[in-house]
């Protein structure tokens, strides 16, 4: 069932739509209702007739998804002890959590390179956006250029956006398409994705793309590789000169306060934390904020070290498999992912169960993706291209 032409286009149009309509959805709520048609609905439908593919899944990555499962039920038992407003909306919002998961097993159905090759579209749509938040923000609203961008929809948070297109510049980096046409297509794409993180100012973003692209000689050991990253470290010491006043002038933005205030109220409830969903503010030199800005550290305020622990299980789980199908297209492109992903949580993430938003991009996509690195097949020469049916 879940193999006929019309369910692969539902389950196609529903990582199109988590990946794009981020951006384009005219609000949060149609965003909301439309993953709920395109990504729940036909996951929940076509999981018993894909129930092979998933034992194949659970088979081949146990500790992950036990871990995770371990994660969802503390999260559940610490609803006991939060202070959440709506607990019943923290128990719906954990059962999306998994039925995403579920999700992209059952879209590749033993085909990574399906995958792949959407998230290549959708790549192309996200530079699209950029380049509409580019016009809209400098040329139809003329703001000065030093301002600091910010993109459509979900995305208008230049620190979120940032992050949301900097994770796209990665695995457009490491998918490349084989025809040639389409490489051109692929080129303007990165080059629009790479000029949104820059005038994003996202500090955080630009810091954890530039350290993933020099990153990917380890793990992706061929020229092409070696020349992106020598070229992607030129380019940013270039434009670090042309904009040091601007990346120098906010500081640290209290980063390192706020992460020793998070410690204090780690260590006054270490094993239970708040619970799932409670709201809660970090007060550091007579300020406040909104929350942790440290994904590892709002977890911990909230779920205690019992949850952190079974996150990390999780999180490192995911680079374990990405590193063991290190030869294969996809799995180099997850390493990408997670190392960007890791990065940009040390500087400003603060949701994991909150609904779907530019967060699950750095948090929930890449362990979606390392589902379907049991069917990651091997290619040799190092950094590939995607297969020309791309």
């Amino acid at each position: 069932m879940h193999t006929t032409r019309w369910a692969q286009g539902w389950l196609a149009l529903g990582l199109l739509w988590f990946l794009l309509a981020i951006a384009l959805a005219p609000t949060n709520k149609v965003y909301q209702q439309g993953l709920v048609a395109f990504v729940w609905l036909p996951a929940i439908v076509f999981a018993w007739p894909a129930r092979h593919r998933l034992l194949e899944v659970w088979r081949a990555q146990r500790l992950m998804y036990t871990a995770l499962l371990g994660l969802m039920a503390w999260a559940l038992i610490s609803l006991a002890w939060s202070e959440a407003a709506e607990p019943v909306r923290e128990v719906k919002r954990l059962l999306y959590i998994l039925v995403f998961l579920l999700f992209f097993p059952i879209l590749a159905d033993g085909r990574p390179e399906r995958v792949m090759r959407l998230m290549q579209w959708g790549g192309v749509g996200l530079a699209l956006t950029a380049l509409m938040a580019i016009v809209q923000f400098y040329g139809i609203k003329h703001n000065p250029w030093n301002t600091r961008l910010e993109g459509l929809g979900e995305l208008s948070h230049p620190i979120l956006g940032g992050y949301v297109i900097g994770l796209t510049a990665v695995w457009m980096l490491h998918w490349v398409p084989r025809r040639i046409g389409l490489q051109v297509l692929w080129a303007v794409a990165l080059a629009l994705l790479g000029v949104f993180v820059v005038m994003s100012q996202s500090r955080g973003a630009a810091l954890a793309l530039l350290l993933s692209v020099l990153a990917m000689p380890i793990y992706c050991r061929d020229q092409r590789a070696r020349v992106i990253a020598a070229a992607t470290l030129v380019l940013a010491m270039f434009t670090f000169w042309l904009l040091e006043p601007l990346v120098m002038a906010r500081g640290a933005s209290y980063r390192p306060e706020i992460f020793m205030s998070s410690l204090h109220m780690i260590a006054e409830h270490p094993w239970g934390g708040l619970g799932a969903g409670a709201d809660y503010r970090v007060l550091s030199n007579g300020m406040t904020f909104d929350h942790a800005h440290n994904l590892f550290s709002h977890i911990a305020i909230l779920l205690g070290l019992p949850g952190l622990l079974l996150w990390c299980i999780v999180w490192f789980a995911v680079l374990r498999e990405a590193w063991r199908t290190r030869d294969s297209l996809l799995g180099r492109g997850v390493l990408g992912m997670w190392v960007f992903s890791f990065l940009a949580m040390q500087f400003d993430a603060s949701s994991l169960t909150g609904t779907p938003r530019a967060e699950w991009f750095i948090s929930w996509l890449p362990i979606g993706l390392a589902g379907v690195l049991t069917w990651a097949r091997a290619k040799s020469g190092g950094c590939d291209k995607i297969p020309r049916s791309s």
